[in-house]
């Protein structure tokens, strides 16, 4: 039965009302970062679009340009003087190495992970699989001490060795990501009848050859999902980058220092929290199409 046209026509402006609140702030944190100075601390009124675009602090943030000389040649008055402390460049690549690398190790061990649970039984399955929910459960900062130890005393600081610090967040990440990786693979694994499974088996595949072979591009959707949540979990990290690391500056790290005595840099801070959002957008648009898939798989069952 056809829903009445008025019902359609109130249902979607509804949506398109929630959609609205929701891209609000950031489509103000957009217009934020190509705001001149006076614009974005105008104290007398509110300034929307009566302003004159300028890229400024896209250029301080991404190209490292000092903000005391485009001041001069622009004539805008930045306050005082700075030069590198701005400069983000070196901050998006830590923050894209961290990310793309802890995210490709906890899709893999999560994986592995969730097709044993979903396809083996053993004694304290449904224990085990509580205790990893209960991993996802505790606050980082619980732990965040005992880390800075361990890390220290193992080398992995990168004041020590700068290697070793990248590999050090990303296994923390990958850490701190794996239990609801594993949980959420584990429901798109368990929409493939272990029929399929069988059926491979008795061709002469062995349970390598099933998993990689057969049930694998049977899930690569949902992959995808899993990849792109644990992408956006690692890329907007901030309390274990900010204790384990002090050379490497991830994105929401970096912001931080854009709060100086004299006052915030709200015209840096959104320039560099746009930009930021372009990487996980990108991700999203590569794997739109397994994600579409499994985002929706297991919605329906037969």
């Amino acid at each position: 039965m056809e829903q009445p046209l008025l019902y359609r026509r109130l249902r979607d402006l509804v949506a398109i009302a929630v959609v609205a609140v929701f891209m609000f702030p950031i489509f103000w944190w957009a217009l934020t970062s190509i705001k001149p100075r006076h614009a974005i601390f105008n104290k007398d009124e509110v300034v929307v679009f009566n302003f004159e675009p300028t890229a400024i602090n896209y250029k301080v943030v991404l190209l490292g340009q000092s903000r005391s000389e485009i001041a001069i040649d622009s004539g805008n008055t930045f306050g005082v003087g700075g030069n590198s402390s701005y400069d983000s460049r070196q901050t998006i690549i830590d923050s894209m190495i961290i990310a793309v690398g802890s995210t490709i190790l906890t899709t893999f061990i999560a994986m592995l992970a969730s097709y044993a649970i979903s396809r083996m039984s053993f004694r304290g399955r449904n224990g085990y699989l509580n205790w990893v929910l209960g991993q996802r459960f505790m606050p980082p900062v619980a732990i965040i001490v005992p880390l800075v130890s361990m890390y220290k005393t193992l080398g992995m600081r990168d004041t020590d060795n700068l290697f070793m610090g990248y590999i050090g967040l990303i296994l923390m990440h990958a850490l701190i990501n794996l239990p609801i990786a594993i949980l959420l693979m584990k429901s798109f694994f368990d929409d493939v009848p272990k029929d399929v499974d069988e059926a491979a088996m008795i061709d002469g595949a062995t349970r390598w050859q099933t998993f990689r072979k057969v049930i694998m591009p049977m899930v690569r959707g949902g992959m995808a999902a899993t990849a792109v949540l644990c992408f956006i979990f690692s890329w907007t990290e901030f309390l274990l980058s900010l204790f384990l690391t002090t050379t490497i500056r991830t994105v929401p790290v970096k912001i931080t220092t854009f709060v100086t005595s004299t006052g915030s840099e709200w015209g840096f801070i959104s320039a560099l929290g746009t930009a930021a959002i372009i990487p996980g957008f990108i991700f999203i648009l590569l794997v739109q199409r397994h994600l579409v898939r499994g985002l929706t798989l297991g919605s329906l069952k037969e």
